[in-house]
Formats: structure tokens, C-alpha cells, sequence
């Protein structure tokens, strides 16, 4: 019965632990900066508008989808890519990387 107790003891620990490094992981803010524009007028890879960062990773160009695909910025990237850069949290979907922008949204080069 001891062992019992300990085993499932031992078994809901692990499970604590795996679901706080979990929820620290997905929950990091980054700082992407790159050149934000649209995924169907400029880059062709959509079949609907949707706002991306694109940003060099090594020797290779990475494109991260906004969890919202026409927030208020997509007006001024749609058809005219933008320096700048966006801070949020980074999650991977279906292959797609994807970024939910803080409430600072995106900020633009002058």
C-alpha cells in the first residue's frame, strides 16, 4: 500500500513539473525584428491576407504568422513591406511558426 501511495505520489510530481516548464517555455516573451508584411500581396504563400515578420535566423529567412491575421498594422504592410519589429510570445502550429504580439503590438523603423 506504501508503494502504492509513493508510486502515484512520484507520478503526480513529475506531472507538476512537466506543466510548470511547459507553461514557462510557451510563456517567454521574444523580440522579433525583421521586415513585417503580408503573407498573400507580397509573399504569395496565402490565400487571405495575413500580417507576418519575416526575420533572418542564421543563413535562413523565418516567417512568423501573427496569431491575428489583419491586426491594425496590416493596413500599412499589406502591400508595402515594413521594417520593424515585434515583441510576444512564440508558439508553433501545424509547422507554421506563429507569434502573439504583447499589447505593444508592432513597432515600425522611421
Amino acid at each position: 500500500m506504501r508503494a502504492l501511495k509513493l508510486t502515484g505520489l512520484a507520478v503526480a510530481l513529475l506531472f507538476a513539473v512537466t506543466l510548470c516548464v511547459r507553461a514557462e517555455k510557451e510563456e517567454k516573451e521574444v523580440k522579433l525584428t525583421g521586415t513585417v508584411t503580408c503573407a498573400k500581396c507580397d509573399l504569395k504563400e496565402a490565400k487571405e491576407c495575413a500580417t507576418v515578420i519575416q526575420v533572418k535566423e542564421g543563413d535562413k529567412t523565418v516567417t512568423y504568422y501573427f496569431a491575428e491575421a489583419k491586426g491594425k498594422e496590416h493596413k500599412t504592410i499589406c502591400t508595402k513591406p515594413t521594417k520593424g519589429s515585434v515583441k510576444g510570445v512564440v508558439s508553433e502550429k501545424d509547422g507554421m511558426k506563429i507569434i502573439t504580439p504583447n499589447k505593444d503590438g508592432v513597432t515600425f523603423d522611421k
